[in-house]
């Protein structure tokens, strides 16, 4: 495996088929690799091998992805948000960051390709992206990649292993929501506060009351680390927290009532104009957030997650869709969230939290987080949030398109 490796970072792939054999009616052929980053999946590009027009490259990447189409069978997207994903990587200009990121969302049923807000899972393989295509120096045992997301204009420190030369995919660490193990990946999100606008909180108020239309006042907290997330209690809309994805969906309007209330949070902090048009102009953010306290529950591999074993319960939307784990940026923003006293999320949280490691119970199981911050004047600025994430190449080659 490792020699494979090897041979995909020194061989060129700007041409497949030996010369003069018939080019599969002249579609275009763009490099790329697709990658697992955390628990999610999606496909990496070089900057310069995709469209410089805006307008051309979102043409492309849907294309690419088979959307829109519900099961994305003429692409190489999987059918659900957190596979139909793209990670768009160059040298950075720069003189603090090694590589920038831009992180692409491409809708599953729409014509969609969102760039607000960055992706934390697919961001845990950028990194060891870089390596194999050359763009940062390997050092071993372990190597250290600045990352500029262009996304949110933040900083993350990525730190992964080096064995031989090449990347260190295998290992003994596992994270919930992905078969088996892998050589652990760690992500710090310097100064991460702040992405859609230069605050913490961007309504500065910790608690905020939402007048949704057909649901009535909802009380939330609106944070803004890594991604901004909107926290609702869980017993507000009458669930346990501990729900699985699939039984979300089964509850009757449930996914409409909560799309209606990310909307009208996106309008609260200026994202949109419009609450009902949330889907379309921004998809993916602020990241709907359902919070409880620690319960008893099963993990989608059958696991029995003991309220013990956690400091507070998240089940997290993606795209209007329940996600089957928690989102990187997720466990970051849900972190900060929990040392701001008062905040949803900090109502919620057990006993004798652990801050440089708080334990979040999602539907694939336990993800930890911690966070660094200091109280100024009454205020609280988070300084980094910390966690671990696991990757692993799948592919090398060219993807074909028109």
């Amino acid at each position: 495996m490792k020699q494979m490796m090897l041979s995909y970072r020194q061989m060129k792939l700007t041409k497949v088929f030996p010369k003069g054999e018939k080019q599969m009616n002249k579609k275009e052929r763009i490099p790329c690799m697709i990658m697992r980053g955390g628990t999610s999946k999606g496909v990496f590009f070089l900057e310069n091998d995709l469209p410089q027009d805006a307008a051309l490259r979102d043409q492309t990447l849907l294309q690419v992805m088979g959307s829109p189409d519900p099961k994305q069978i003429n692409g190489l997207g999987g059918a659900t948000s957190v596979t139909s994903k793209v990670a768009i990587v160059s040298v950075s200009k720069r003189p603090d960051a090694d590589v920038d990121y831009l992180f692409a969302q491409v809708s599953v049923d729409k014509p969609v390709v969102s760039y607000k807000g960055n992706c934390g899972n697919i961001l845990s393989a950028v990194g060891p992206f870089a390596a194999e295509r050359g763009l940062v120096k390997l050092e071993e045992p372990l190597t250290r990649v600045r990352i500029y997301n262009v996304n949110t204009g933040k900083l993350i420190e990525s730190e992964f292993a080096v064995e031989n030369g090449s990347v260190k995919y295998d290992g003994d660490y596992a994270i919930a929501g992905v078969n088996g193990t892998a050589s652990p990946i760690r992500l710090k999100f310097i100064k991460p506060a702040g992405t859609i606008s230069d605050k913490l909180l961007p309504t500065g108020n910790v608690l905020d009351e939402l007048e949704v239309p057909g649901v009535g006042t909802i009380q939330a907290s609106i944070v803004d680390t890594a991604n901004p997330l909107v926290f609702v209690r869980a017993a507000d809309l009458g669930l346990e927290g501990n729900e699985t994805p699939a039984q979300l969906e089964g509850f009757p309007g449930l996914l409409e009532k909560l799309e209606k209330i990310r909307g009208v949070a996106a309008v609260r902090v200026g994202l949109i104009e419009d609450y009902e048009k949330s889907a379309w102009e921004c998809p993916g953010l602020p990241k709907m957030t359902l919070v409880a306290e620690p319960k008893d529950y099963t993990a989608s591999d059958g696991t029995l997650v003991q309220k013990e074993q956690i400091d507070l319960l998240v089940r997290m939307m993606s795209m209007q869709k329940p996600h089957p784990a928690m989102a990187m940026t997720g466990v970051m923003c849900t972190a900060a969230a929990a040392v701001l006293e008062g905040s949803i999320v900090n109502q919620v949280l057990g006993p004798n939290v652990d801050f440089y490691r708080i334990r979040m119970g999602h539907p694939g199981g336990i993800a930890d987080g911690g966070v660094s911050f200091r109280k100024e004047d009454g205020r609280v600025e988070i300084e980094s949030t910390t966690g671990f994430r696991t990757a692993n190449l799948l592919m090398a080659g060219e993807v074909f398109c028109c």
